[in-house]
């Protein structure tokens, strides 16, 4: 009889493994930036002045249009990580659909603040990484 509990992880059983953990990170920086997105659109919708303006760029929206679609955008991606992270299946296809936008929004947001939108956009290719390779029939 052999014992196959002791036979060493198979290469893709690792790889689901990383990609189950990486999968609850997505969730937990969904919620974390969706949060910080709902600040962000708080702060644009209370007061103009805190927003840094660069120079004329060809998707220039105004400081409120830019407020309610980081506060909408955010609201949607917190919930959607708060679902992910209690494994709903429609989570995971709504984080990917939720992660693109977010990478279009902040690619537009760009001219205003590059470093922030670099990073979320960053850490939204991340997220859709996890989602896309985690089975969780494998895992």
């Amino acid at each position: 009889m052999t014992d196959h509990s002791a036979a060493p992880r198979s290469d893709g059983s690792v790889k689901q493994g990383f990609a189950a953990g990486t999968s609850i990170a997505a969730a937990i920086l969904l919620l974390t930036v969706g949060i910080l997105q709902i600040l962000q659109g708080i702060s644009a919708l209370a007061k103009d002045e805190v927003l840094v303006f660069g120079p004329e760029y060809t998707y220039k929206f105004d400081v409120t249009s830019w407020g309610w679609i980081h506060l909408v955008i955010g609201i949607l991606i917190a919930l959607t990580g708060f679902f992910l992270l209690t494994g709903a299946t429609w989570a995971r296809i709504t984080a990917i659909f939720l992660a693109a936008l977010s990478i279009i929004a902040n690619f537009l947001w760009l001219p205003y603040y590059p470093l922030w939108s670099i990073l979320i956009i960053a850490l939204d290719i991340v997220v859709i990484w996890a989602v896309t390779t985690w089975d969780t029939e494998r895992a």
